[in-house]
């Protein structure tokens, strides 16, 4: 018979929770995290619930304690934000992206789909699409994220700032949830590496070869019908793929 999963235990919750903010950059290399007092007050959970919570990560090496003044973010490379750490970041904050990255448009507008462009969205091959192309760089180490998404043309009608090189407040998949009255929507993950190809090293400023992870998502409608189609490349420094869950035994 199924059963209800269980939620991670707190300590847990806690420290995916921080990690996710140095992972998109809302704690950068340097900048103090809250205390186990701080932590257990906010969380309202016991102090030693707290102290494991910083344990964690210091095991997985995102901050380091400093006798006598704290525990710090550590000044390490890590993963780009993944699509999820971005959406909650928007939820909770209103922007996908941290104060210390910038975004720029290589291209926005209508082209024809290729064959697996057409297969993620479910259109044919060929078919208009519309094609949002982005440069996610961070001030202090450069490009991070090629990423580009895709849509129905027919959206654009309905939703034509997708059409508008700017960036969109929350990310396009709140814009379509306001613009098309989305309900009960959800998403698929794919993650797979590959050589780099030749826009792809020119936008991440790479060598020629390099291999890069690719992340796909695709967004559905409560029906099942695909309305945005992403695609994220990473350069081979940024790879990185966490997830904390519990384990039936």
């Amino acid at each position: 018979m199924p059963e209800i999963e269980e939620v991670l235990p707190k300590y847990l919750q806690i420290a995916g929770y921080l990690r996710d903010q140095i992972v998109r950059g809302d704690l950068p290399p340097g900048t103090e995290v809250p205390s186990e007092r701080e932590l257990a007050a906010t969380w309202r959970v016991a102090r030693p619930t707290a102290t494991k919570a910083l344990q964690a990560l210091r095991q997985q090496g995102f901050v380091e304690a400093r006798r006598g003044a704290g525990t710090f973010v550590r000044d390490v490379n890590p993963a780009a934000p993944r699509a999820r750490e971005r959406y909650e970041r928007a939820a909770a904050m209103g922007t996908m992206y941290s104060d210390a990255e910038s975004v720029a448009f290589p291209f926005v507008g209508v082209v024809e789909s290729s064959a697996y462009v057409a297969t993620q969205l479910g259109v044919g091959e060929g078919e208009l699409v519309v094609k949002r192309q982005r440069v996610i760089s961070n001030e202090a180490t450069g490009p991070t994220e090629l990423s580009t998404s895709w849509f129905p043309a027919a959206t654009a009608e309905v939703a034509p700032k997708l059409l508008v090189a700017e960036r969109l407040r929350g990310g396009t998949v709140p814009h379509l949830v306001e613009v098309l009255g989305l309900r009960g929507a959800f998403a698929r993950d794919q993650v797979s590496a590959r050589l780099a190809d030749d826009e792809e090293r020119l936008a991440l400023g790479l060598p020629n070869p390099s291999a890069v992870l690719v992340y796909w998502l695709v967004v559905f409608d409560s029906d099942g019908t695909p309305v945005e189609f992403d695609e994220a490349v990473y350069p081979q420094d940024r790879w990185a793929f966490r997830q904390d869950y519990s384990i039936t035994v």
